[in-house]
């Protein structure tokens, strides 16, 4: 049954199993009707406005068009959906662990759903879980906070966005080494803050240069953010390094440094972890983020936080009370149960540790023998960053000229079927990240066609 609308477009009224359908050019809201005398909308033929009337106006804030979207999360979904057609692609693009939550972990989610703890939380978390870390910053990482230092959020994604949002304003300058991890200058755009850039070489192990930072700070730095253990370099500072950065830093009132932990458990030894504001005089200057996502392997549990001073977290708890409130209730029960495991995860995490290192032990001696690829090796978290700008400028067969890490992983995906991030989402595109939280046997099959796959182009000439 069809009718016709006041201004001649058709409409399907939905019958039983008739569906609704509404012409395109039907875009303006009803609530645009005069009302009768009694209130209702009228649809008579007297009205005779038509949608040139009531443009829409399609624009999105600069704000958001300034911002790139994220190359890890296109990848990985275009991995995914690849999988879901049947074509058998490995992916190392996502940094997720592929181990399972811990049984007293999820044991204490499953009972805070049982025993009906499903309501919602205060705005900064329960006080249970802030006073469960502030414990454990006391103990593994020598900082001092107290419960209302502390807010807890849906993940330390957001409490890395919430505190470039609190403490920048428009024109400000936040400090990124690069390679950097794909959100960080988004944050500060999102913030109308201005990213600058700082390079590091893979010869230094992609560490930040004291000297270049020290050159780079003008009277609009805010923020310098540091992620160690790195994401995506694996690279990790050592307290020799972070004292001299720190030194820098109280030259400059206005710079404070957020401090990116995520991944502090899972790192090889004899390599130690330092957090930033366990250093001489860097407390007031820090904003500490960290999480459960990685070394806990709960990355859908979505829970992080951030400790810093006072007025700094009441202003990121202002700024979560008004986007998301608190975090999930069952999310923060499994936290409390994943920090009484032990020191630093206790034996769970080093178990999930300990088979992280004997992949990235295969992947360097493997890579390490293809020409032209260069390698530093990762201290911790589970990537590696390999330099595969050899292999630029060169022509493959039925696919075209290698031009940069952007083209060699569309080809590496088509070719090898394996799935990896180009370079360029970091910040330096001589470079490739391959995630290496998947299984021995799965990074042994992609190794090997990796390997396949870069034999035609080791013969090809260089365009």
């Amino acid at each position: 049954m069809a009718n016709t609308l006041h201004n001649g477009a058709k409409c399907r009224i939905p019958l039983r199993n008739q569906s609704l359908t509404f012409s395109r050019h039907v875009s303006r809201s009803l609530s645009f009707l005069p009302k009768t005398r009694h209130g209702k909308q009228s649809n008579t033929s007297s009205v005779k406005a038509s949608q040139a009337d009531f443009p829409v106006d399609p624009s999105i804030s600069p704000r958001v068009n300034a911002v790139k979207p994220s190359k890890t999360v296109a990848i990985s979904d275009l991995a995914t959906s690849l999988v879901q057609a049947g074509v058998p692609v490995i992916r190392l693009a996502a940094g997720e662990p592929d181990f399972d939550t811990p049984a007293p972990i999820a044991e204490a989610g499953i009972n805070a759903i049982r025993e009906g703890y499903t309501r919602y939380t205060p705005n900064a978390g329960t006080m249970e879980l802030r006073q469960a870390i502030c414990h454990k910053l006391k103990e593994e990482n020598g900082i001092n906070y107290t419960p209302d230092q502390v807010v807890v959020s849906n993940g330390a994604k957001q409490s890395l966005a919430q505190a470039v949002l609190a403490v920048c304003s428009p024109g400000d300058e936040v400090i990124i080494p690069a390679p950097f991890w794909v959100s960080y200058p988004e944050m500060a755009r999102l913030a109308d803050a201005t990213p600058v850039i700082l390079p590091t070489s893979i010869s230094d192990n992609f560490l930040l240069d004291p000297k270049l930072l020290e050159s780079k700070i003008t009277e609009r730095s805010r923020l310098l953010i540091l992620c160690s253990p790195s994401n995506p370099t694996g690279s990790v500072y050592p307290k020799g390094l972070l004292e001299k950065i720190a030194q820098i830093v109280a030259k400059h009132p206005r710079l404070l440094v957020l401090s990116d932990e995520i991944y502090e458990h899972i790192i090889y030894a004899p390599t130690i972890h330092t957090s930033f504001a366990s250093l001489p005089g860097m407390w007031d200057r820090t904003l500490t983020v960290n999480g459960f996502s990685k070394a806990f392997a709960m990355t859908g549990w979505r829970l992080g936080y951030i400790a810093g001073p006072k007025h700094f977290i009441a202003a990121c708890g202002k700024i979560q009370s008004q986007f998301t409130s608190g975090a999930s209730s069952i999310a923060q029960k499994a936290a409390v149960a994943a920090l009484g495991l032990g020191y630093a995860g206790g034996e769970a995490v080093s178990t999930m540790v300990k088979a992280f290192r004997e992949r990235r032990d295969f992947l360097v001696k493997s890579f390490r023998e293809i020409d032209g690829v260069k390698i530093s090796e990762p201290q911790g978290a589970f990537y590696l960053f390999i330099d595969f700008s050899f292999y630029y400028g060169r022509e493959a067969e039925g696919f075209g000229k290698i031009e940069d890490s952007e083209s060699l992983c569309r080809y590496l995906l088509d070719v090898g079927q394996v799935a990896l991030v180009p370079g360029s989402a970091f910040g330096d595109d001589t470079c490739i990240r391959i995630s290496y939280a998947e299984s021995l046997t799965t990074l042994q099959a992609a190794v090997e066609r990796i390997k396949k796959a870069l034999i035609p182009l080791s013969s090809a000439a260089l365009v």
